[in-house]
């Protein structure tokens, strides 16, 4: 059995642009460019994860190079390989002019989570865009267009995505039920999506784990959560805020080195997780923002969050001083 087969998330995922989730006038901006695909431009695509990037991306590539898309399409993650000798190694040598024969108009990258990428290896990608431009076309994916630097985004056409609305996804979530034949309670559906925030494939990879259970309810949903990232991040958060430093640097160890949690993502649920608290909010963004910098420009991720959870610690600790003073 294939992933495709085992992955609800990716048996589901949209073959054509018009089976994509809303996101409705990109798709229908992005239809009036392949109206002429030999003058198809680069693109970057930008918004929140799980909005359905990638996905339009490969709709794209299916559309213009047809039978041969996967011969001729190059899907790179730059948050495995962040540095100049992805881009110099694989990008490159893609998109390299061959006699291939057949007709297509030119080749695909489809680069994800590019805003992960160094600032020398963008330098080095707009390069290969601007001697490629006659063999190859780029499709850039990332959550925070800033990340990007200026001479890629004025090489590209830049769509904004953005994140879907409850009726979207919760609608879709239960046909997805309905072809597999799984039973659900609505509430169920509404605890996932406030869960995931519009985040699609967070949304489905938590069905089909509540799935198992035989039934999507209440409680097979909570259990499903209770094995997620963002709920492992979240109990990290609520640790490191509670003064427990070691055990809190220590499930943070388990989540990126023994599950692969990318330091960014733990950045991101962890704000999320922040945004949660009823005080002292302000104060914790602020550290969560100096150290999402420091990752940024290439400070070690494990001790960057190791300093993290200490500074929510000493915060966390400050805050709980002041309540006795002021009882």
């Amino acid at each position: 059995m294939s992933i495709e087969q085992l992955m609800w998330v990716e048996k589901y995922r949209p073959k054509r642009l018009d089976d994509v989730v809303n996101q409705k006038e990109i798709v229908e901006g992005i239809k009036r460019i392949l109206a002429s695909p030999a003058g198809m431009p680069n693109m970057l695509f930008a918004g929140p994860a799980g909005v359905g990037k990638t996905t339009v991306a490969l709709c794209i590539a299916r559309e213009v190079l047809g039978e041969y898309w996967r011969d001729y399409t190059l899907e790179l993650n730059a948050s495995d390989e962040r540095g100049i000798n992805m881009v110099r190694e694989k990008v490159k040598m893609f998109t390299r002019y061959t006699s291939i024969g057949i007709s297509i108009p030119f080749k695909i990258v489809v680069l994800d989570e590019a805003d992960e990428m160094t600032s020398e290896a963008q330098t080095a990608l707009r390069r290969i865009m601007e001697d490629s431009a006659t063999t190859s076309r780029f499709i850039l994916i990332c959550n925070y267009i800033s990340q990007i630097i200026e001479p890629i985004q004025s090489r590209c056409v830049i769509f904004r995505f953005k994140s879907l609305a409850r009726d979207d996804v919760v609608n879709h979530l239960a046909n997805i039920c309905k072809l597999e034949g799984v039973r659900y309670e609505d509430k169920a559906l509404d605890m996932i999506y406030e869960f995931t925030s519009g985040d699609l494939r967070h949304a489905i990879n938590i069905l089909q784990a509540a799935s198992s259970h035989g039934i999507v309810n209440d409680a097979s949903v909570r259990s499903a959560l209770g094995i997620s990232y963002k709920a492992k991040v979240g109990e990290v958060i609520r640790l490191a805020l509670e003064g427990n430093f070691n055990d809190a640097r220590l499930r943070m160890l388990e989540l990126t080195r023994v599950h692969g949690l990318s330091e960014r993502d733990f950045i991101k649920f962890a704000g999320e997780e922040i945004m949660k608290q009823s005080s002292k909010n302000i104060e914790l963004l602020k550290v969560l923002a100096e150290y999402d910098y420091r990752l940024v420009v290439g400070a070690h991720p494990d001790i960057q969050l190791a300093a993290l959870l200490a500074e929510l610690a000493r915060v966390g600790r400050s805050s709980s001083s002041s309540s006795k003073i002021d009882r």
